[in-house]
């Protein structure tokens, strides 16, 4: 199913679908109508029905939706039916948190090794997932089918590693270095971008706004 004409919100926000829908599978859920579901997620049932129509509909009138058969559906849209093999580049602290992350193999994910520049770190590994040498990177990915690569280095080093990657073959990389990398990038790379500063600031934000109408004299303002 071609999701090249859905617009990037509705794409956004299939990820809390399908999660959602993995909760009821596990409740042990059969059937729930968008009201149901609406409840449970906080958004409106309408836009549960406009963004699943946009990919034919999955329910019927005083019927509801099947929820294994919507989980599913949905996987397919997000590319979850597929195994991908990922690697991660930058073993700190941020590279091997994700590498320790065992629920990225429940959605098909598989981190098949690490690389850093660190010549201690090589021969170490993270939850029985090897680290390796920089040097050994592109011998590894012409070898090995690798669909995705992790970026976890300091924004000073992401373009100059991010060129490297895609000059070996490399289309999609998770880029969690402070730096919009499709800017430097062919427009054929996928780029998925992770600012978790911009996470918190945003969060902070809400902080802020919330007290700020709690304040006694908020009203008369």
């Amino acid at each position: 199913m071609s999701t090249n004409n859905i617009s990037s919100a509705v794409i956004n926000r299939l990820p809390r679908y399908y999660r959602f829908l993995a909760d009821l599978l596990r409740e042990g859920v059969d059937r729930i109508s968008s009201s149901k579901l609406s409840q449970r997620m906080g958004v409106t049932a309408s836009q549960i029905r406009q963004d699943l129509n946009n990919f034919g509909g999955f329910g019927l009138q005083g019927y509801g939706y099947n929820v294994k058969f919507l989980h599913e559906a949905i996987g397919k849209i997000l590319g979850l039916d597929t195994a991908h093999n990922m690697i991660i580049i930058g073993a700190g602290n941020l590279g091997r948190a994700l590498a320790n992350y065992a629920d990225f193999e429940n959605l098909g994910f598989f981190i098949i090794s690490l690389f850093d520049s660190n010549p201690e770190l090589e021969g170490t590994s993270v939850r029985g997932i090897p680290v390796r040498r920089m040097e050994g990177l592109a011998d590894f990915i012409k070898e090995n089918h690798v669909d995705i690569a992790l970026l976890c280095l300091p924004k000073s080093y992401a373009i100059e590693t991010a060129r490297m990657l895609v000059r070996y073959g490399i289309k999609a990389i998770w880029n969690f270095a402070h730096i919009d990398l499709e800017l430097y990038l062919p427009s054929d790379v996928l780029v998925e971008n992770v600012h978790l500063s911009e996470s918190i600031m945003r969060l902070s934000c809400k902080m802020a706004r919330k007290d700020e109408s709690e304040r006694p004299d908020a009203e008369n303002e």
